[in-house]
């Protein structure tokens, strides 16, 4: 059995990609006002007991979980989940919201014997997918550049903790930056630079480049103050391809300034939250290569705090 560990708008997404995998799965929520909102859209019955409360005399030998809740929760749920003794977890990114909270996430699996993924859907979309065939049929990346500007205008105005966003580029901005890294390799040489504030984040601009392990030029820019989106653009020897947004496809051929868009199969990415079927169906088959598993996101951590400017 696998536990849904959350009952918010993220729970209601996986819950319908677990009913559509034909998992048998249990739902532990502790917020009553999402606990009813999500029996009311799913008609699935929500536990609003403690994590070990609801677990007192249950079989969770081999059990998977799947956390979801808030992310100033996840840290303390995952933990909690691995002193229980669940052996398969994927937590919502970013997890930890420092390099020490993840490397104890790291401990505490490695002593468990458990495998902790970390969710970062994006990987999954059907434009990525096919973005990598491209790559691989053109024989590798050869720059890539992205963006990874945020509304602030929008998210100031949102209801959420001060830690939360003073940590936003962990909290959301880690998307971008981690499938573009997907792409091209980890760093081996980076220059970061990073200018001006907001009031409940520091800095609002960010400006890099480097190389990475595999050779790959690479560049960023990011203005929170200012125009901008989510975008990454690859370079190969024949083409150039266009995430942005990412749910599609874009490219630009050599010898050519025109640019169209790629027709895509993704009937899963519109029946259900883009890439999210695709990342529990890896997940649940101990797929470690298409997975963040929670060492690889320690080894990569320190590149993003450099670039968040933290």
């Amino acid at each position: 059995m696998i536990w849904l560990i959350g009952a918010g708008n993220m729970a209601i997404e996986y819950a319908k990609v677990l009913k559509a995998q034909n998992e048998t799965f249990k739902v532990i929520g502790r917020g009553q006002g999402s606990a009813t909102e999500f029996e009311s859209k799913t008609g699935i019955t929500v536990h609003r007991s403690p994590i070990d409360e609801v677990v007192k005399g249950a079989d969770i030998r081999c059990d998977s979980a799947i956390v979801c809740v808030s992310t100033l929760s996840s840290f303390d749920i995952t933990l909690q989940l691995l002193g229980i003794g669940f052996k398969s977890i994927l937590v919502e990114k970013p997890a930890a919201l420092s390099l020490d909270e993840a490397k104890q996430l790291y401990r505490a699996s490695s002593e468990a014997n458990a495998n902790v993924y970390i969710g970062l859907n994006r990987r999954f979309y059907a434009s990525v997918e096919k973005a990598h065939q491209l790559i691989k049929e053109d024989g590798g990346v050869r720059a890539i550049q992205f963006e990874f500007t945020e509304w602030s205008h929008v998210i100031e105005k949102l209801s959420k903790p001060r830690k939360e966003l003073e940590n936003w580029f962990l909290c959301n901005s880690l998307h971008v930056v981690d499938l573009a890294f997907s792409f091209s390799g980890a760093p081996a040489e980076m220059s970061c630079n990073h200018s001006g504030e907001l009031s409940w984040h520091k800095p609002a601009l960010f400006s890099g480049s480097g190389v990475t392990q595999t050779g790959v030029l690479f560049s960023y820019h990011a203005d929170w103050e200012s125009a901008g989106r989510w975008a990454i653009e690859i370079q190969t020897s024949k083409r150039k391809i266009y995430l942005s947004p990412f749910e599609e496809l874009a490219i630009q051929n050599k010898g050519s300034i025109s640019i169209s868009k790629f027709a895509l199969e993704s009937s899963l990415d519109i029946d259900f939250k883009p890439g999210l079927y695709k990342q529990v169906e890896s997940f649940l088959g101990n797929k470690q290569a298409d997975m963040v598993t929670i060492n690889s996101y320690v080894e990569m951590l320190p590149h993003y705090l450099k670039i968040a400017g933290y």
